[in-house]
Formats: C-alpha cells, sequence, structure tokens
C-alpha cells in the first residue's frame, strides 16, 4: 500500500526556535494579536526579547474597548464590558504558543495568536475566539471534534489602499476587465501579486491549496486545506490580514466587501465536518445518500437554525447586499447534494463528507460563524430532529423559508432566540445585539450617493 508523503508546515515555531532565532538577530518582532468583532486582526507589536522574557508566559495588556466599538474605532454606548462609565480598563492578550510563527511578508517578524482574558485571569466570553472555543467544549461533550475550511474571496484593484481612500473608495480599476471565472491567462495578470500571497501563507505555516479566478471584475479565491476548527480560524485572520499588507506591498488594494458593486459578491463559503476523538469518521453511513444518524441530525440542526443565527453569518449592512437570486449567493435555507442554489450544499462522501455553509460573505467573522455551525449541528444532535428532504432543482424558485433579507431582521431573530441564548449565553446575544443596533442606527442616518443621484435634481 502506497503511503502519500506529507510535507512540514514551516512557519509554526517552538518558543525555543524563536529563542534562536532571536538571539541570531533573525527575529526582532513579535505581533500579538487576536480578531476583533468586526473580524479584523488587532494587538501590538512588541520586541521579540520582552515577548521572551515577560509577554509569552503572562500576557501583553490591551484596552477592552477593543472589543466594544464600531467600524471606525469609535467608542459607543451600550456595552456592559466597557464605557466611560467604567474607565475603559484593561485585559490582558494571552498567547496561544501553539499559533506562533514567523511572519514572512515582514522583516525580522513573528505572530502569535491570542486569548483574552481579564486580569482575575477569567475569558472574556464575549471575544470571538472564545465564543468559538466554547462550542468546540460543548461539541467535546459528545465526543467529536470539529473540522473546517474557509472559502475566502476578494477583488483586486490596480489602485494602492491610499489612493483609493482619498477617492472615497469609487472610480477604482479593477485587476481585469471581464469576468475571470477560471481564467487562467487575466488571472496571470495578477500573479505576482497572487504568488505571493500564496507562498506567504505557506511561510506562515498553512497549506495553501490554490488560486483560482472568480466572476467579478478582479476577483479571485485562494484556497487552504483543511484544519481543525480553531486553527483554520486563526489561519484564516492571518491570511485575510497578510493579503491586504501584501497587496499594499504591490501598490494594489483588494477587498473581502461581501457586495462592492451590483456585480457578485465575495462569499466566505465554510466546510465544516466533525469526526470522532480518535479522528474516526462519524458522518458517513448506511442510511440515505451515504448518511449516518449523526448526519441527519447534525444537518437538520443547521437547516433548523441558519436564520436565527444568521447575525453570526451576515454581520453587517453590506452582507444582505449579496443575498440575489441567480447570483450563486443562497436565498433559500435549505440542503441539497452537490447543489450550489442552496445555503447548505453537501458534498464529498465517506471521511470527506461535509456539509457546505454558503451563506457567509467575506466580510464574515469566522470565529462567530463555525461557532454557529457548530452551535447548530449540537442542536440537531441534542434534540435528535429528523432530517428534511432533500431540495433537488433550483432553490431560488422554491417555497423554503429564505435567508434574512436585512441586518434588521436578522437581529430581530437573533435577539429572539432560545437555541442563542442557550447556545453562547446573555452577555454573548447582547453584546453582538448592540453591535448590530449600532451599525443599523448608522446606516439609517446616512445619507447615500444612491438618494444624491435618484434626488439632488429630480425631486
Amino acid at each position: 500500500m502506497t503511503t502519500l508523503a506529507t510535507t512540514p508546515v514551516s512557519g509554526n515555531l517552538t518558543i525555543a526556535e524563536l529563542t534562536d532565532l532571536v538571539a541570531t538577530r533573525e527575529i526582532d518582532t513579535v505581533i500579538v494579536g487576536f480578531t476583533d468583532m468586526q473580524g479584523r486582526l488587532v494587538g501590538k507589536r512588541t520586541s521579540a526579547r520582552l515577548f521572551l522574557e515577560e509577554y509569552a508566559e503572562h500576557g501583553a495588556e490591551c484596552c477592552n474597548y477593543l472589543l466594544a466599538v464600531d467600524v471606525e474605532m469609535n467608542t459607543v454606548d451600550g456595552y456592559k464590558i466597557s464605557s466611560w462609565s467604567t474607565g475603559y480598563g484593561d485585559m490582558a492578550m494571552m498567547p496561544d504558543l501553539n499559533t506562533l510563527r514567523v511572519v514572512p511578508w515582514l522583516t525580522a517578524t513573528a505572530l502569535v495568536m491570542a486569548d483574552l482574558t481579564w486580569l482575575d485571569e477569567k475569558p472574556v466570553v464575549q471575544s470571538p475566539r472564545e465564543i468559538l472555543k466554547a462550542q468546540i467544549a460543548r461539541l467535546a461533550e459528545h465526543g467529536l471534534v470539529p473540522y473546517s475550511a474557509t472559502e475566502l474571496e476578494f477583488i483586486v484593484f490596480d489602485d494602492t489602499y491610499r489612493s483609493a481612500f482619498a477617492k472615497g473608495y469609487t472610480g477604482l480599476t479593477p485587476a481585469s476587465d471581464y469576468n475571470i471565472d477560471y481564467a487562467i491567462l487575466a488571472s496571470t495578470r495578477m500573479e505576482p501579486l497572487l504568488r505571493d500571497i500564496r507562498n506567504g501563507m505557506d511561510g506562515a505555516g498553512m497549506y495553501c491549496e490554490g488560486v483560482k479566478g472568480e466572476c467579478n471584475f478582479g476577483q479571485q479565491e485562494i484556497g487552504f486545506r483543511y484544519a481543525h476548527a480553531l486553527a483554520t480560524c486563526d489561519n484564516h485572520s492571518i491570511y485575510k490580514n497578510g493579503a491586504k499588507e501584501i497587496a499594499d506591498q504591490h501598490g494594489k488594494s483588494l477587498t473581502f466587501m461581501a457586495k462592492y458593486n451590483e456585480r457578485e459578491g465575495n462569499s466566505c463559503h465554510i466546510h465544516l465536518s466533525v469526526r470522532a476523538e480518535d479522528g474516526t469518521p462519524v458522518m458517513a453511513g448506511d442510511g440515505p445518500h451515504g448518511f449516518s444518524k449523526l448526519m441527519e441530525h447534525w444537518l437538520a440542526g443547521l437547516v433548523a437554525t441558519t436564520r436565527e443565527l444568521s447575525l453570526f453569518f451576515a454581520p453587517n449592512i453590506n452582507s444582505y447586499k449579496r443575498y440575489v437570486e441567480g447570483s450563486f449567493a443562497p436565498t433559500a435555507v435549505a440542503w441539497g447534494l452537490d447543489n450550489r442554489t442552496c445555503a447548505l450544499r453537501v458534498v464529498g462522501h465517506g471521511q470527506g463528507l461535509r456539509v457546505e455553509n454558503r451563506v457567509p460573505g467575506g466580510d464574515v467573522n469566522q470565529y462567530l460563524a463555525t461557532a454557529a455551525l457548530i452551535a447548530g449541528g449540537i442542536y440537531g444532535i441534542e434534540n435528535e430532529l429528523e432530517l428534511e428532504p432533500m431540495l433537488e432543482g433550483n432553490a431560488y424558485g422554491s417555497d423554503a423559508p429564505r435567508v434574512p433579507s436585512s441586518l434588521r431582521d436578522a437581529a430581530e431573530l437573533f435577539g429572539a432566540s432560545e437555541i442563542a441564548k442557550a447556545a453562547f449565553g446573555e452577555a454573548v446575544v447582547e453584546h453582538y445585539l448592540n453591535n448590530a443596533r449600532i451599525e443599523q442606527a448608522a446606516y439609517d442616518a446616512a445619507v447615500t450617493d444612491w438618494e444624491r443621484v435618484r434626488g439632488f435634481e429630480r425631486f
């Protein structure tokens, strides 16, 4: 029997290896970071020597407002964990040394992802990474381990980030002139950038599978091999931030917005499966479609909870612009076998059997979305939900329940969801409802270009 060779993960570091690199001055900076509510990598650059002497064991402090601001980093009201009345104190970034790695696209730099704790060492339960870890722990009570992959799309522009900002992000030049889905020629024009992103991520310890063009002008998708769900989400944060940094170095910009324009949006399909703790596949079985009973309950749970938990799949006003019939973005909450018109697409077989959730866009916070998927699956298992028949044909024209059409609707469903409260806790639900209320209020108060064009002269 032939055994396929596995390639070593080159970028991950042990503390001993980092110590040696610091001693030889190959590494002088360590970024201690975490993912905020908006899905951004935030944190601080630290002296590599100080990291080894202090931060690696005791953590680095940061202001707790980092989990209580809007997308513009403005302090806003309504958060219990952080406010003017409580003085905007500190929380600690506690490095998860399993995530320590080199950052090839930054000079002499390493990076480590952190868990957030209060200064009494209690976890910050509203932290996206902590929310996911809590669901992984719940899943472990059933003897199950989650594995996932995220398929993150982006659009490349020939404008720099600073010039795009100066233009108000309008009138930008996409890096291709037509639909480039699977196109090699047009994608080759972007290959210097795409190659640096792929190789940079490989050098940071990720397993990059490849890249392909997508339908919108300048649109691409870079795929990575599946891993444990927590590792996948950590890698997602590093990749998303790093891709922007590398694009900036190339004098280009790229966006992960769910819907940049009226053409195809950026998706972030999430593939997720579970296995027994010893690695045994548990989703395949001798039932209909090759499913096990556990798979049936799991998938039924996802169908039952998608609408209520959509706030964690589509967290922004712009997220809901992506749900357009015939756009490959789902509008129907239904499942199908290899059916891209459904919100839940079942693919693979045997050990590779898994569910692809097509609801999230490129703007998703992957920790929250993956936590919601696990919570939904657990709900199906614990309640032994029966799986409805699969949808065959075009789900866009079906009578299946719809994905919420606005942030307002999704927030209302999330706030009323007993499933969300039981899975995540009242504190988490209220925290993210407040974030949704703030975004909705900001949007409601904005006067858009669409209104000016339609109304300046003609009203």
